[in-house]
């Protein structure tokens, strides 16, 4: 369970830090573009990246034990 979600979190970091990519280097927003005839579908992945980032950050302590 716990690798599922770890899985799912940075899968969607990732998709988060692209995006962000893509909108810095050519001012195109995938999400928008893939999700732009739904709005409130659209928000909720911008929410759940932005809840995977935040669980991101136990990865810190995890690299602290590693160390």
């Amino acid at each position: 369970m716990n690798r599922t979600i770890n899985m799912i979190a940075l899968t969607l970091v990732i998709v988060g830090a692209l995006n962000w990519g893509l909108i810095g280097f050519f001012g195109f927003n995938l999400v928008n573009f893939l999700l732009g005839g739904w709005p409130l579908i659209e928000r909720l992945v911008y929410i759940l990246v932005g809840i995977c980032g935040l669980y991101s950050f136990m990865f810190y302590m995890y690299l602290n034990h590693e160390i």
